[in-house]
């Protein structure tokens, strides 16, 4: 990755947290948050070794890891909270972490017990990562920008994955409520919302390979094409950054057209 010149660093000087960012989507947003000169990029998850791993090789100068469980709230409220106890403030919350079942979870057959376990991830735990950064950045005076990751499936139905496809439609909710809510103290609330990408959690729970994953799930309208996570963070650098000051409650698909 080419390193941007001084003047299009576009997150000098900012604090971020990224949860679920030892690998795939929210490893490639850590990398590229601190080639854009982000000061601190925080880096959450629960594979310690991976998570850790990560961090080195970004740099301990800009990068740390924590050990977080999204779903406990605690846990989240910790981990912000050592951030701005070590650093000082907190300026970006990209709330990434998510899980899905292997198990096709159509209606008639509905596991309720594993539909609260991928909510107690998906929903609780976005819901906490936004609760605590908008606490933080509001207490601190800072307008912030806080980014969700939704998906495709938060806006259409499926014939399997029901407890998936419902948690992604609850933080569009979510996201939209929040950007209502915080814009009165400057904090901007945004999602993405990628298509299919191979991250090493997609592909162990559909049994391929990541050269397999990709020739399965092109991007619907460009062909030859599969969505990569750094094309993802890209997105989400727009918006955590100064580009998309003006942008909040939106969701922006990164899809390859798939709803053309």
């Amino acid at each position: 990755m080419a390193e941007p010149s001084l003047h299009l660093k576009k997150l000098e000087g900012k604090v971020a947290i990224i949860t679920g960012g030892a690998s795939g989507i929210g490893e490639a947003t850590a990398r590229l948050f601190s080639t854009h000169g982000a000061l601190l990029v925080v880096i959450a998850d629960i594979q310690d070794e991976k998570g850790q791993k990560v961090a080195e090789s970004i740099g301990s100068n800009n990068c740390s890891y924590v050990h977080c469980d999204v779903s406990d709230e605690n846990q989240v409220q910790g981990m912000v909270e050592w951030t701005l106890k070590t650093h000082g403030r907190l300026d970006i919350m990209f709330a990434n972490a998510g899980i899905f079942n292997k198990s096709p979870q159509t209606v008639p057959d509905l596991n309720l017990s594993d539909l609260q376990h991928v909510f107690s991830v998906n929903v609780a735990g976005t819901a906490a990562c936004v609760k605590h950064a908008a606490r933080a950045m509001i207490d601190q005076g800072i307008k912030g920008s806080i980014v969700c990751t939704a998906s495709t499936a938060a806006s259409r139905g499926a014939e399997v994955r029901t407890d998936y496809y419902m948690s992604k439609h609850a933080v569009l909710g979510l996201m939209r409520c929040a950007s209502k809510q915080l814009g009165e103290h400057g904090i901007r609330v945004n999602s993405v919302s990628p298509y299919m990408v191979a991250t090493p959690l997609v592909c162990n729970n559909l049994n391929m390979t990541v050269e397999e994953a990709e020739a399965s799930y092109p991007l619907p309208c460009l062909k030859g094409r599969a969505l990569k996570a750094n094309n993802v963070a890209d997105a989400v650098l727009f918006l955590a950054s100064d580009d998309s000051s003006c942008i909040t409650g939106h969701d922006l698909l990164v899809d390859g057209g798939s709803k053309i």
